[in-house]
């Protein structure tokens, strides 16, 4: 690394410049503020020390102006006036870390290591960010539709706000694709985005994911866990499927929303947490609260501002656009040349009821990449519900297996039912049982 000292003392600047370049990087010395605000901006570095005190100057003003210049710069302060009021102020201002004097070269090794290894991690991070990139088609929050439109408007108007937000809508439309991208656009951007798949856990094991325990709270619980409330805090906590969330967790959850104030299971202590909550559910919440399976006050706390997104059936004006964004980018990832759909293909995909609106055809679409045999996806290419030849449909008393009738009975069970309660009671099963089918499936 490249390390800038600041201090106005001559001896300090050689014996921390000798210690530095003894673990193999290179310093550079300078006495003052304004010697090195023209080091930072004509030169690049990794890290710099930086003297509270020098002389006449303030080293916090210093600090303030050297991360106007360079933001992303770990400046670590040190001064022979150390107290905890100075350290807290450092690090208010943006500081990395604090040493007061007189410090050890081990004290510095050790700042210069924590610097390496966060360095480490945001480039990894970046690394990861980058190939999440590479790996999913770009996320399309446009639309020709006039309903989509003014509900992609509020949303974003509303990203810059701290209200909470419901997103209403049928399984696989983006739900969680628009709390991202909420999240991204406000004041919380560089802080956690947080998500709790309410129906995915039995309710003590939910209460604990959400607001943590204490070791020994319930059988398994053999250490203390902070919780997803804590890990969102300063940032968004997305409630997937909040209908599914137990009537005794409630009241918890509106405690948080109206007072920031939680417990975790099997602690007294109230703990605080500054997060925004968005919350999305396929459910009519309305629906729900007058057949006493959600609060009143819990639905009116959450419904601040309403997004509602519309079935893929109900977007007929994207659908051409989204699917040729699916195929160019599953045809680019694989080394595939492919000109389009062929005309039965875009029939089929007209008529399909897409009860797993844009996830499934995503799923549809890159599986007709992988088997394309042409320069155009062709009918062979698709799954047989989409219009093969009759004798190898899924079909009662066909050569299929158990799990192949099952998987197509509950597509189109889900295909024309109105909500998923209607489609777990035509199946004889409960909500939490369908939600895993559909998991499996690819239809969540």
């Amino acid at each position: 690394m490249r390390v800038l000292i600041v201090d106005d003392e001559p001896s300090i600047r050689k014996t921390t410049g000798l210690a530095v370049e003894a673990m193999g990087h290179e310093s550079v010395g300078v006495p003052n503020g304004l010697r090195a605000l023209k080091e930072i901006e004509t030169e690049s570095f990794d890290a710099c020390f930086l003297d509270v005190k020098l002389g006449a100057e303030d080293g916090l003003t210093v600090l303030e102006k050297i991360l106007k210049l360079q933001p992303a710069l770990p400046v670590v302060m040190f001064t022979a006036y150390a107290n905890i009021s100075t350290a807290v102020e450092a690090m208010r201002r943006g500081a990395f870390d604090f040493i007061p004097k007189p410090f050890t070269p081990e004290q510095v090794r050790q700042v210069l290591d924590k610097i390496g290894r966060t360095s480490r991690l945001e480039k990894r991070v970046a690394q990861l960010e980058s190939q999440l990139t590479e790996e999913a088609p770009a996320i399309d929050l446009t639309s020709a539709e006039v309903s989509m439109q003014r509900t992609l408007a509020i949303a974003f108007k509303a990203a810059e706000t701290s209200a909470s937000i419901l997103i209403l809508g049928p399984s696989g439309t983006g739900k969680s694709v628009l709390a991202r991208e909420i999240h991204r656009r406000g004041a919380q951007k560089d802080s956690a985005f947080v998500t709790v798949n309410c129906p995915s856990l039995s309710k003590e094991l939910l209460e604990s994911e959400l607001f943590g325990h204490v070791k020994g709270s319930f059988t398994g619980a053999v250490n203390d866990t902070l919780g997803k409330v804590a890990s969102a805090d300063g940032g968004t906590l997305f409630l997937d499927e909040i209908g599914e969330l137990p009537l005794e967790i409630q009241p918890k959850l509106l405690r948080l929303l109206q007072e920031r104030e939680y417990e975790r299971v099997g602690e007294s202590r109230v703990r605080r947490a500054n997060v925004r909550v968005i919350a999305a559910t396929n459910r009519n919440l309305a629906d729900e609260v007058k057949a006493g399976r959600f609060r009143e006050d819990l639905y009116y706390r959450l419904n601040v501002i309403t997004l509602t997104l519309s079935g893929l059936r109900d977007r007929p004006a994207d659908f051409a656009r989204i699917a040729s964004g699916y195929l160019d980018f599953f045809a680019r990832r694989i080394g595939k040349k492919l000109a389009g759909f062929t005309p039965e293909v875009s029939d089929a995909f007209a008529r399909y009821a897409w009860p797993g609106n844009l996830r499934e055809l995503r799923n549809v679409v890159e599986r007709a990449v992988i088997l394309a045999g042409g320069d155009r996806i062709g009918l062979e290419d698709l799954p047989e519900e989409f219009g093969t030849p009759a004798d190898s449909r899924v079909a009662v008393g066909g050569r299929v297996t158990l799990d192949e009738l099952e998987a197509e009975h509950i597509r189109r069970v889900l295909g024309h039912a109105k909500t998923l309660d209607d489609a777990a009671r035509v199946l004889g099963i409960d909500p939490a049982t369908l939600y895993r089918k559909r998991q499996k499936l690819g239809l969540l």
